[in-house]
C-alpha cells in the first residue's frame, strides 16, 4: 500500500501547522489579494489564510483499504467522523482525520469522476461531481470566504468556487454551479457496523500519528466554541449554539432554507424521522443517534411512497414494515437490500457557518 504523501512534502506540512498558527494571531482578514475580483463577494469576508495556493495539497485517488483492515485504519478511533460517498456501485469513506490535512479528495470509479471537499473550519462536507466541468481536478486555493474553503478549478486556473455556495464566484467559470453528489457522514464506529464490506482510505503506520489529532485543536469542535480563529462570518444567529452541527437543505424553487440541529434531534431518542416536502417532492430527514448521524432522502421505491415510524428504536415503514438505516438501506423486511435517494443539496455544516450562507434559515427542532 502506498504511503499518504503531502503534495510539497516536508514543505506542505510546515506551511499548514503555520497558517493554523497564523489564523490565532496575525491573519490578513478581510483583505483581498490585489489580483483578484469576485463578482459578489463581499470584500469583508473574504481572506487570505496565510497558506497560498496548494499549501493544503489535496488529494487525488488515495489508496482505499477494506474497513477490516486494523493496519492501514489505527489512525481512527470509533468517534471519528467520515464523509462516504458511493461510487461506481461501491461505498467509500473519506475520514475527517484526512481532510483536516488535505481537505479534497479527487475521485474518479468507472465514469465518475467526484470531489469531496470537506473544510475544518466551517464542518462543512459536500460532494460535487467533476464531470459538470470538464472532469477538473481541484485544489486549495488558500483563500476563505466567510471561513470557508474556496476551492480552485485545475483546468482554468482562475476560477474560484467557494465551498458551501457550490458555484464559481472568480474568473472565466463565474456563475456557474456544481452538479452535486450525494453523501452521508457519522462516526467511524457507525459507519463500520453499517457498511461492512467497504473501503476507507487508508494511512501507514509509520503516517498514523499525523493523522490521529485534529490540527485545529482539541476544543475547536466544542459546539459552544464561537471562535471561527478569527475569520469573519457575517451573522449573530444564536439560535443554536455556534458549532453545533445541522444538517441542512439550501432554499431552491418553492422551499425555503432548512435545518435540522443535531442536539434537537438527539434529545428525541435513539431514532427519530421527519417527513416533509422539499423542491417540490416528498422527503424525509432519518436520525440514528448511536452513529450521530442525520440523512435527508426521498422516501419512495420504485412507485411506492414510504412513511415511516420509529419502533423499538428503529425506523420502520408503515406500508411494509421494513426496517431502514439512517443511510437510507433497507436492512430487514420486505424491502431489505432497497435504497432510498439521498438527496444532494443536504450537507452537514457547523450552524453558525450555515447561517452565514444560508440567511432566514428555519429551524427544524420539534
Amino acid at each position: 500500500m502506498s504511503r499518504i504523501q503531502y503534495g510539497y512534502g516536508t514543505v506542505a506540512t510546515v506551511a499548514f501547522v503555520t497558517s493554523v498558527a497564523a489564523c490565532q494571531g496575525d491573519v490578513r482578514i478581510g483583505v483581498v489579494p490585489e489580483d483578484l475580483a469576485c463578482g459578489d463577494l463581499n470584500p469583508l469576508y473574504l481572506a487570505d489564510g496565510g497558506v497560498g495556493r496548494d499549501g493544503i495539497p489535496a488529494l487525488t485517488d488515495p489508496v482505499f483499504v477494506p474497513v477490516e483492515d486494523q493496519r492501514a485504519t489505527t489512525y481512527l478511533s470509533s468517534d471519528a467522523r467520515v464523509i462516504g460517498v458511493f461510487l461506481d456501485g461501491e461505498w467509500l469513506a473519506i475520514p475527517h482525520n484526512i481532510m483536516y490535512r488535505h481537505e479534497i479528495v479527487n475521485l474518479s470509479r468507472g465514469s465518475e469522476q467526484v470531489a469531496v471537499t470537506y473544510c475544518p473550519l466551517t464542518g462543512s462536507a459536500l460532494a460535487f461531481d467533476r464531470s459538470s466541468v470538464d472532469g477538473a481536478e481541484f485544489g486549495v486555493s488558500g483563500l476563505l470566504f466567510q471561513a470557508n474553503l474556496i476551492m480552485y478549478d485545475r483546468n482554468t486556473d482562475d476560477s474560484l468556487w467557494p465551498q458551501m455556495r457550490g458555484a464559481a464566484a472568480c474568473g472565466s467559470r463565474m456563475g456557474q454551479a456544481l452538479t452535486r453528489h450525494p453523501v452521508v457522514e457519522m462516526t467511524w464506529g457507525g459507519w463500520l457496523d453499517l457498511f461492512t464490506g467497504s473501503t476507507v482510505v487508508g494511512v501507514e503506520p509509520l503516517d498514523a500519528d499525523g493523522y490521529s489529532v485534529n490540527p485545529y485543536g482539541n476544543t475547536y469542535e466544542n459546539p459552544d466554541n464561537p471562535n471561527y480563529l478569527g475569520f469573519p462570518i457575517p451573522r449573530e444567529d444564536t439560535r443554536r449554539l455556534p458549532k453545533e452541527r445541522v444538517l441542512g437543505l439550501p432554499a431552491t424553487v418553492g422551499s425555503g432554507a432548512i435545518a435540522f440541529p443535531f442536539h434537537a434531534m438527539e434529545a428525541r431518542g435513539q431514532a427519530w424521522v421527519h417527513e416533509f416536502d422539499y423542491a417540490g417532492a416528498p422527503a424525509a430527514v432519518l436520525w440514528d443517534t448511536n452513529r450521530f448521524a442525520a440523512v435527508a432522502v426521498r422516501p419512495v421505491v420504485g412507485e411506492q411512497r414510504l412513511t415511516f415510524r420509529i419502533e423499538n428504536d428503529a425506523i420502520v415503514d408503515n406500508e411494509t414494515g421494513s426496517t431502514w438505516s439512517v443511510a437510507g438501506q433497507a436492512v430487514s423486511g420486505p424491502l431489505e437490500g432497497g435504497r432510498l435517494a439521498i438527496i444532494p443539496e443536504a450537507y452537514v455544516a457547523f450552524w453558525l457557518a450555515w447561517a452565514g450562507f444560508h440567511p432566514d434559515t428555519e429551524l427544524i427542532v420539534e
